[in-house]
């Protein structure tokens, strides 16, 4: 039986909580178009901070002791058809010193004419100890969860645990690069309610290098290798500020498994972001 598991990073948490978008109809349109509008500008801006880290330089100077924020969607439908459809994010963090805290879930759950269609959590730990500005330690513990997931080669419950440390290699204005490794345990559960419990072993980089002021690179690579699997993503990107009012991110995504059939998935990626 085949698994298909999720790549669990160890990389500094950046996780982006909020509720679903739900659209306005009006007979005119004029509300549902800006509702849509809305949404492709928030995908495109989402795509272009994904090459921002918090971490990059060293200890990121978050508001000391805790915060957070919180989110809930709810929309509820009646008539020829009957729908709901719930998002709860919360996200909060505790920093004290050299010791930062993130904890972040999600929930979404849709239903239709009285059945599920719906029913995911996601939430993670991430927790990381600055020494100095060069070498940290972090711990990390993820779940994720698929309340419909019924058939084998399907995940129901992904959860992974582990710890490890961290260094930067480069730490400059211009270049960044800090590697991490550590050893956790994956457990993973399939839609037949079949678990299976190993120990697995992770590493990560995340480089950066500003070519000018108006161009840099990222590469963010993360693996995870058990007994079930190798998996590892590699995402490299190139931010352009064309003009002050203008950006472009080019990204390609890739995506390995040797668990699977077709072991490599690619995705390319452009946002354009302009004003005037």
């Amino acid at each position: 039986m085949k698994k298909y598991l999720l790549l669990a990073s160890a990389s500094a948490l950046s996780l982006t909580l909020t509720a679903p978008v739900f659209a306005q109809t009006d007979l005119t349109g004029t509300s549902a178009l800006d509702d849509r509008l809305d949404d492709i500008e928030e995908d495109v801006t989402t795509e272009l901070t994904r090459s921002e880290d918090a971490a990059r330089f060293g200890n990121p100077e978050y508001k000391p002791g805790l915060s957070g924020s919180a989110s809930l969607g709810f929309s509820g439908k009646t008539g020829n058809n009957e729908s709901q459809d719930l998002a709860v994010g919360i996200r909060l963090r505790y920093s004290q010193g050299q010791f930062v805290q993130t904890i972040g879930a999600a929930l979404d759950y849709s239903e239709a004419d009285g059945q599920s269609t719906k029913e995911d959590v996601f939430a993670v730990y991430d927790a990381n100890y600055y020494f100095n500005d060069s070498f940290y330690a972090f711990g990390l513990a993820r779940l994720q969860t698929d309340g419909l997931a019924d058939e084998a080669g399907e995940v129901r419950r992904d959860g992974f645990i582990g710890f490890g440390p961290g260094y930067r290699v480069v730490n400059t204005p211009d270049m960044t690069w800090r590697v991490q490794a550590g050893i956790g345990i994956s457990y993973l559960q399939d839609g037949l309610r079949d678990s299976t419990t190993e120990t697995g072993y992770l590493a990560s980089s995340r480089f950066f290098y500003k070519i000018n002021e108006n161009v840099f690179v990222t590469n963010d690579t993360d693996v995870l290798k058990s007994d079930t699997a190798l998996r590892a993503n590699n995402d490299l990107g190139v931010n352009f500020k064309i003009t002050d009012t203008m950006s472009t991110r080019v990204s390609y995504l890739t995506e390995y498994n040797d668990n699977r059939d077709i072991r490599t998935d690619n995705k390319l990626g452009v946002a354009i972001v302009f004003g005037f």
